[in-house]
């Protein structure tokens, strides 16, 4: 195993030494620089394939003056290229994020990846979901066309081929109305004054026992005794 070095010096500040190895010959390559540069995460060895970043651990340092020149000018070319592009200072895509992953009901998953790959996923992601949202606004497009034509239609084979491929149930809604006699008792006190129909209308209500059926309305009326 190979150790090899790299250290841009320049003036006071944190550093950071960066740790890979080469997925291939596993060589050993550290790579230190001040915080505010960010390298590249996964470098090419001297064997031309690629590393795995195994750390990030914090690094001393001593001032020197010796490449700050050629340092200043980097920043500030950096700079000028930050400001003519509109990339804020500290956006870099290849940095490395782990995010969790949620997947139904299962455990999630920590994966990590870098931000441009993250950027992609984002607006394919986007874009998968106005495609999802227009072909919903098509799919109930199609239902009304279906709906209209059904009763009068003469191939209503194909029309229920049709609705069946997108997903479409095909039923509406019938307004109803319906009278329900009930017969039944109640316990009074005959000490206190009382309104049977007042006491059957507070006690009585309609419920559905079928999922489709929606009450809307009710109206308790004719309450007599029965004799």
């Amino acid at each position: 195993m190979s150790v090899a070095g790299c250290i841009i010096l320049g003036m006071t500040q944190t550093w950071s030494k960066y740790t890979y190895v080469c997925s291939t010959c596993d060589s050993l390559i550290e790579f230190t620089c001040p915080d505010a540069f960010q390298p590249v995460t996964n470098i090419t060895c001297p064997c031309n394939n690629s590393t795995v970043l195994l750390s990030v651990e914090d690094a001393t340092i001593q001032p020197t003056t010796k490449g700050m020149k050629m340092l200043d000018n980097l920043e500030a070319s950096l700079d000028a290229e930050q400001t003519k592009s509109g990339v804020p200072d500290t956006y870099n895509s290849n940095l490395l994020v782990t995010y969790k992953v949620i997947r139904g009901y299962s455990d999630p998953e920590y994966v990590t990846d870098k931000v441009v790959n993250l950027e992609w996923e984002l607006h394919n992601g986007r874009q998968a979901q106005k495609r999802v949202g227009l072909l919903d606004s098509n799919i109930n497009t199609v239902k009304n066309i279906i709906l209209e034509s059904y009763a009068d239609s003469e191939d209503q084979e194909t029309l229920q081929a049709i609705a069946e491929a997108l997903g479409i149930e095909l039923t509406k809604d019938v307004e109803f109305t319906a009278t329900i006699e009930v017969s039944g008792t109640i316990t009074l006190n005959l000490l206190e004054d009382y309104d049977l129909e007042s006491e059957i209308t507070d006690a009585l209500y309609v419920d559905a026992q079928n999922g489709n059926i929606v009450i809307d309305d009710q109206e308790v009326c004719h309450v007599r005794e029965a004799y």
